[in-house]
């Protein structure tokens, strides 16, 4: 059946569909959203309290750092805590990812090509075999092998994919299949053309990310340019928005772009002005302070607030709930794209928020859907 906003629709790339603990990763399943911890590894009580965090922004898989023993014999407390799959992020040391698949890691995060020789890539691959493990290959262009900068003079997205697909034969040659890949760049061209190149190559699902992105503003940028590229284009299966943030703040910019395509959809979906001197309320410290009481709601839906009434009745229109900025500190706000009400200035945020609520609460219930899906705004 033809879709009736063509112009809206993404063709995903075709991947194999692997599976990491119970969250599958490819195929047709959601694109999954991604991130790091921050804290040591070996102080459990810390990481788990940061994995709480940001499964409460909605992550879908975490991945921990496992440089030391301390570090793997933490793991099995934190995989047992944790609410969602475990990634273990190893570097160079077999050891510690036989370790973390024993710990109960769902997936290593590896580059076979720097665990050692044959007979260590073959270690990791019983262990993970045995335990059930996924392997995420992680190439990136800051630590490509020697004889591929000698070969090409410089990071390049054939020295990318060709590292790739060098470290996916060492896997396959040990019949090994539930691997994703991830060529990243901190330059979003090389990362671009890289992940373009291999995604004609292979057909295993691929892991999106510009690495070292930057700071919340710069890195948010940067990630949402290169990945969002690729999304648009259909190719990635699960991303990463690498940000000098808590992670946390990498969970909710990779929610925004997937929202900002369509891919999923999670929460409130603002829609707000810049602000100008038309306005009849402050734009600005309004949507923050909306943003911020609305981190709860799970349900997909949508808000628009605007400062007056030039682009403020349309917008409204198309969203769940909609406030209006009116003279003389009064407002109007709009129930499913309807005028309703006004509400003064004092009470706006706080009857804001009660009314996001109890639509969120109606669409739960299945007594009201979203104007989001009556658009086909949701995915």
């Amino acid at each position: 059946m033809s879709s009736i906003r063509p112009w809206r629709d993404i063709a995903r790339r075709t991947s194999r569909q692997i599976m990491v603990g119970k969250v599958p990763v490819g195929g047709t399943a959601p694109i999954t959203v991604q991130t790091m911890t921050n804290t040591l590894t070996s102080d459990a009580a810390a990481t788990i309290a940061q994995i709480r965090r940001c499964e409460d922004a909605g992550v879908d898989l975490i991945r921990v750092s496992c440089p030391d023993e301390a570090s793997t014999a933490a793991l099995r407390e934190i995989v047992r805590a944790a609410e969602v799959p475990i990634v273990a992020d190893i570097h160079f040391h077999y050891k510690r990812a036989l370790e973390a698949a024993d710990a109960g890691a769902a997936c290593l995060r590896i580059n076979p090509g720097n665990i050692g020789s044959s007979d260590r890539v073959a270690e990791v691959v019983r262990a993970a075999k045995a335990n059930g493990c996924a392997i995420r290959i992680g190439v990136n262009a800051g630590s490509l092998e020697r004889d591929l900068l000698e070969k090409y003079g410089e990071p390049c997205p054939e020295a990318l994919v060709e590292s790739a697909l060098d470290h996916i034969k060492l896997l396959q040659d040990h019949d090994f299949h539930e691997y994703k890949v991830a060529v990243k760049a901190s330059d979003v061209f090389l990362a671009v053309a890289a992940y373009m190149q291999l995604a004609e190559a292979v057909d295993c699902p691929l892991h999106l990310g510009i690495t070292e992105a930057g700071g919340l503003i710069g890195g948010t940028v940067k990630s949402s340019i290169g990945i969002g590229n690729l999304l648009w284009a259909g190719i990635g299966d699960t991303i990463r928005v690498s940000l000098s943030a808590e992670p946390e703040e990498e969970v909710r910019v990779g929610y925004e772009i997937l929202k900002s395509l369509g891919l999923r959809t999670r929460g409130v979906r603002v829609v707000s002005c810049p602000s100008c001197a038309r306005q009849g309320f402050d734009v600005i410290r309004t949507v923050e302070k909306l943003e911020d009481a609305l981190q709860h709601i799970k349900t997909p839906m949508s808000l628009s607030v605007l400062g007056c009434v030039v682009n403020g009745p349309g917008e409204a229109r198309e969203t769940d709930i909609g406030i209006t900025g009116g003279g003389n500190g009064k407002h109007m706000v709009y129930l499913s794209g309807v005028t309703d009400h006004h509400v003064q200035d004092a009470d706006m945020i706080g009857h804001i928020v009660s009314l996001v609520e109890a639509k969120a609460a109606e669409i739960e219930a299945g007594q009201s859907v979203s104007m989001d899906v009556a658009h086909g705004k949701a995915a």
